[in-house]
């Protein structure tokens, strides 16, 4: 473990590093999203863009991360790494940053990622940056200006990490836009086999049992249709999932209507909740306080239904209706009928 008395000499780092995290061997949007931000700053910085990829039997994957952007892939491959556990993840992670020497590393805020981080940080002696919704660099100094919700969301506080490297930061999942797939792009994959024993992880995972209860993919909808306390009672939600079921979307929350128990928290869209990127986000009902703006105003379309025509939410919205909710979605779901019958006839 790094000594938290030693001087960093921040100029022996360079390199920005992006957490490529797998499950089940499948890439995770959020790895993709931190490859296109990742991306953005070596560019900035003029250096090189590495993805620091853990498992086992997962080549193709690594394959992919080239494609997406990376200079160079770290594929570290172990029976002992086909599972995630804090301790195997963590040491050997550890040992590459002290080897290596990034700058910045980047990791997905997922519930592995917010696992992982801190522990790495902490064996490192770095600070990091939890959260964030944004980044910047500051380029005369070579340090990243990471931002995140305070204060439950009611400002926004960039933080800087002056003195120790490598800068870490937790990534808020959906909030950066994906990198770009290149089929053409040219990389270089380094295989390491770690050391590692069976010693080396204290918490063994014996099995794995998944929920019953389905899991909510609001970051990767590309329809969400949310509801906000202008529902003015749960059933409201009702209409909600029947517009949305016509449209093939997912249904999102406002964190007043999850508070009040109208809905789950799975649902919530904001700064508490998950950050999306729809094509198409339709508001019903939510008059747009800041903290729920965050969380989708870089939405491709969004469509703002609400009675006050002064809601803040018209200010950001593409297309606005001043009206009943309870007048319109039945109109407007009325409408969608139609739009199925004229195609049916077309493909008849």
């Amino acid at each position: 473990m790094a000594d938290k008395n030693a001087v960093v000499n921040v100029d022996e780092y360079r390199g920005v590093w992006t957490f490529a995290e797998q499950r089940d061997g499948n890439l995770l949007n959020v790895a993709i999203e931190l490859l296109g931000e990742g991306r953005k700053i070596a560019d900035e910085l003029n250096t090189e863009l590495t993805a620091v990829l853990l498992g086992k039997n997962v080549d193709d994957i690594a394959e992919k991360l080239i494609k997406y952007g990376a200079d160079k892939v770290l594929y570290v491959e172990d029976d002992l790494l086909s599972t995630y556990t804090t301790d195997a993840y963590s040491k050997v992670i550890y040992e590459l940053v002290e080897e290596r020497k990034p700058e910045i590393f980047l990791i997905g805020a997922t519930n592995i990622g917010r696992d992982l981080g801190p522990r790495l940080s902490a064996r490192i002696h770095t600070g990091l940056t939890a959260d964030c919704t944004r980044l910047n660099v500051d380029l005369e100094n070579r340090r990243l200006m990471m931002t995140r919700p305070a204060f439950g969301g009611n400002l926004m506080a960039t933080i800087v990490c002056p003195n120790y490297r490598p800068q870490m930061s937790t990534v808020r999942p959906g909030v950066m836009e994906k990198a770009k797939y290149n089929e053409n792009h040219k990389g270089i994959i380094e295989k390491i086999h770690p050391y590692l024993k069976e010693e080396d992880i204290k918490a063994k995972v014996i099995e794995f049992v998944k929920s019953s209860k389905a899991e909510v993919p609001l970051e990767e909808a590309p329809i969400i249709v949310s509801g906000g306390r202008g529902l003015g009672t749960p059933e409201g939600f009702k209409l909600i999932e029947k517009l949305a079921k016509k449209l093939g979307a997912e249904v999102g929350a406002s964190r007043a209507t999850v508070d009040a128990g109208w809905i789950e928290q799975a649902h919530q869209v904001g700064q508490t909740g998950k950050t999306v990127r729809p094509k198409l986000y339709i508001a019903c009902g939510i008059s747009g306080a800041i903290q729920h703006l965050a969380g989708m105003q870089e939405s491709d379309c969004i469509v703002a239904i609400n009675k006050n025509p002064d809601a803040p939410i018209f200010k950001i919205a593409d297309y606005g209706i001043v009206g009943d909710i309870y007048e319109i979605l039945p109109e407007l779901i009325d409408a969608l009928d139609h739009v199925d019958d004229i195609m049916d006839a077309f493909r008849a």
